[in-house]
């Protein structure tokens, strides 16, 4: 059977329809919202309280400073300019951008925005090298505290805890006594105090050791007194934990005072814990040794502990010639 020409052609200027685009949704999550999810996930996952304060308070300050409500509404633009209006240091720029991209992370990875576009946001700063603390500054220290009072003695304890075993302020006071091994001399660290949440043990030496009974001894008397139920190592003269809150640490504080009454300026957490890193690896000439006695997970962040000068690294090298 022949086509029969001209039936099926159909002659027409424009059709009389058009399929339309389905607009793009939207995703309309306000930024609040989504740091009340991602608060709770990081709780779950067992996030120290200092790490959602500092997710709740940076974020806080993006929205506040730049009235964005909702998390679509981001862009780098926009926080670059939030940088730029900080009248803050550079280091301090950093490290709320760097808060705040770890909380875009989450949002991406909970599938609330399409890319990662922070990356690219960065914010050049001249490392400062901060020094560690020397035999010279804490033997200067332990010389002149009064051990016969219960504040000085707890203050010595933490301090030579700290240089001599690397802790950070924050294990020190979430300790308890029952982490004291007297028998092995050693410390049994778990998860529950240790910033990684992986637990540690440590070895300490015979004063580290005497000076602790004599510590516990005292902490016994002092809960007796106020009537103050724990058993943490680390007590206030009331009886009651060192840290009443995760910006507040009175052997941190006591540690101040020294520092402007004896001007002693490497007497502070992280001069003291450096100073044990340096020590370490002076001794032991072992990156790895010091990274996991510090509770590291990432080396790199060992590496800036050590700040381990040119000459000392040809000085190394030159061992393998």
């Amino acid at each position: 059977m022949s086509k029969k020409k001209g039936i099926f052609d159909i002659q027409i200027e424009q059709p009389l329809f058009a399929v339309r685009k389905q607009p793009e949704k939207r995703n309309d999550l306000q930024i609040e919202q989504a740091l009340t999810v991602v608060l709770k996930q990081l709780e779950v996952g067992g996030c120290r309280e200092r790490t959602l304060y500092d997710y709740r308070t940076i974020v806080h300050y993006f929205t506040r400073d730049t009235k964005v409500e909702y998390l679509v509404d981001i862009t780098s633009d926009i926080i670059y300019s939030w940088l730029a209006q900080m009248n803050v240091a550079n280091m301090t720029k950093l490290t709320r951008l760097k808060c705040f991209k770890a909380f875009l992370g989450r949002c991406f990875d909970n599938g609330w925005l399409a890319n990662r576009f922070w990356r690219s946001v960065n914010i050049k700063v001249d490392t400062e090298i901060k020094v560690g603390a020397t035999d010279d500054d804490v033997n200067l220290l332990l010389s002149v505290l009064d051990y016969t009072k219960f504040i000085d003695l707890r203050n010595a304890t933490a301090i030579l805890l700290m240089y001599r075993s690397g802790l950070r302020i924050g294990t020190i006071a979430r300790m308890k006594e029952q982490h004291v091994d007297f028998v092995k001399q050693r410390l049994q660290l778990d998860g529950e105090v240790m910033k990684n949440h992986k637990g540690l043990i440590l070895p300490i030496d015979e004063q580290v050791a005497y000076l602790l009974q004599i510590m516990i001894k005292q902490n016994g008397l002092i809960r007796g007194e106020y009537k103050e139920d724990n058993n943490n190592l680390f007590i206030t003269i009331k009886g009651k934990p060192t840290t009443n809150s995760i910006t507040s640490n009175s052997i941190q504080k006591q540690l101040r005072k020294y520092t402007l009454k004896y001007g002693i300026n490497n007497i502070n957490p992280h001069a003291l814990r450096r100073g044990f890193a340096k020590n370490l690896y002076a001794k032991s000439n072992d990156l790895l040794l010091v990274s996991k006695a510090l509770g590291h997970n990432d080396l790199s962040v060992t590496t800036k502990y050590l700040h381990t000068e040119l000459t000392d690294i040809a000085d190394k090298l030159r061992d393998y010639l």
